[in-house]
C-alpha cells in the first residue's frame, strides 16, 4: 500500500488546463452569440431602465436625474395602488384555480385509456394559440350583446350581463379565460412530474387496503410537490406579468372602454407601466414602476422558497 502511495506521489502532476485553449476559445466562440444578446438586451436594458427609474426621461429628450420623485409619485398615485389591487386580485383567483385544474386534468389524462392523445392535444391546443384569436372567442362567449353567456342567461330569464365592462366582473372572466388559454402548458408539467412516480408504490398502497383517494392524497401529493412548487411560481410570476391579455381583451376593446376597462377596473401593473411609457411618454415613471414589480416578484419568491421547506418533498 505504502508502495502505490509512493508511485502516485512520484507520477508528474497534469499541467491545469487553461480555459481558453483552443477548445475554450471554440466554446466561446459557439455561446458568444447568447452572451451578446444577454450582456446587450438584458443586463444593458436592465441597467438603462434603472437610471431611467431615477430620471426624467420623456424619450425624446435626454434623461435628467432626479433622484427619487418618479418613486414618490408612483407611491402617492391612486392608480399604482389600484393597479396593484387589480393584480393581487387576479393572482388570487388565478394561481390556485389553475394550479388545481392542471392537475386535476394531468391526473385524468395519466390513465391509460384510449385516445388520450388526443385530449392532451385539445388541452394543449390554446397554448400555441396567440391571443388575438383567443380574444375573438371569448368576445364570442362574453360578449354583452351577441355572445353566448348572456344567450344560455336569456334562457332562464336572467338579465344580460356586461363581463368586461361590470367592475365586479371582467377580473373573473379575465381569469376564466387566462386559465383556458395556459392551462395545457402547466398540465404538461404535471403530467411529467406523475409519470416520474413509480407503480410499485401505488401496488404497495392497494395492498395495503388503500383507495383512490388515499393513494392520491398520501402518495401523489407529496411525491409531485415539487412539481406543484415549481406550477405555483410559475404561475404567480405569470399573472404578475400579465399584459398581452388584459391589453387585447380590455385595452382595445370598444365594448370595454378606455385603456384598463372601465373605472380602470382590469388596470394592472403591466398595464399601468405600457400605459405610463408609451401612452404619456414618461419612461422614468414607467421605469419606477417597472422595479417595483420586479421587488414585489423577488420578495413573493422568496417568500415562496422560504415556505416550499415545510410541505416540499424531493425524496
Amino acid at each position: 500500500m505504502l508502495e502505490l502511495e509512493k508511485q502516485l506521489k512520484a507520477q508528474p502532476k497534469a499541467k491545469k488546463r487553461k480555459w481558453l485553449d483552443g477548445e475554450g476559445r471554440w466554446g466561446l466562440l459557439l455561446v458568444s452569440p447568447y452572451l451578446v444578446h444577454f450582456i446587450v438586451f438584458v443586463v444593458g436594458t436592465s441597467l438603462a431602465s434603472l437610471y431611467f427609474s431615477f430620471s426624467d426621461y420623456d424619450i425624446l429628450n435626454p434623461p435628467k436625474w432626479t433622484g427619487l420623485d418618479n418613486y414618490e409619485k408612483l407611491f402617492q398615485d391612486p392608480l399604482f395602488y389600484r393597479a396593484l389591487w387589480n393584480t393581487v386580485y387576479f393572482t388570487l383567483l388565478y394561481v390556485p384555480a389553475k394550479t388545481f385544474l392542471a392537475l386535476l386534468l394531468a391526473v385524468a389524462l395519466n390513465q391509460k385509456l384510449k385516445g388520450l392523445k388526443l385530449f392532451r392535444m385539445v388541452h394543449f391546443l390554446p397554448v400555441i394559440s396567440s391571443w388575438t384569436v383567443i380574444a375573438y372567442v371569448a368576445d364570442a362567449i362574453f360578449n354583452q350583446r351577441i355572445g353566448f353567456a348572456n344567450a344560455v342567461l336569456a334562457k332562464f330569464g336572467i338579465a344580460p350581463q356586461s363581463w368586461l365592462i361590470d367592475e365586479g366582473w371582467v377580473i373573473p372572466v379575465l381569469v376564466v379565460v387566462a386559465i383556458w388559454k395556459s392551462v395545457g402548458y402547466m398540465m404538461i408539467i404535471f403530467l411529467a412530474g406523475l409519470q416520474g412516480i413509480s407503480s410499485e408504490l401505488y401496488e404497495a398502497a392497494s395492498i395495503d387496503g388503500a383507495n383512490a383517494w388515499q393513494k392520491f392524497w398520501r402518495i401523489t401529493v407529496p411525491m409531485i410537490s415539487g412539481t406543484t412548487f415549481l406550477v405555483v411560481i410559475l404561475n404567480t410570476i405569470y399573472s404578475f406579468q400579465n399584459f398581452e391579455q388584459i391589453f387585447v381583451m380590455t385595452g382595445g376593446s370598444t365594448e370595454a372602454g378606455s385603456t384598463g376597462g372601465t373605472n380602470n377596473a382590469s388596470l394592472v401593473l403591466m398595464l399601468l407601466m405600457f400605459r405610463q411609457g408609451f401612452s404619456f411618454y414618461k419612461m422614468g415613471y414607467a421605469s419606477a414602476i417597472a422595479w417595483v414589480l420586479f421587488l414585489i416578484l423577488l420578495a413573493i419568491t422568496l417568500i415562496q422558497f422560504k415556505l416550499q421547506k415545510k410541505w416540499v418533498h424531493y425524496d
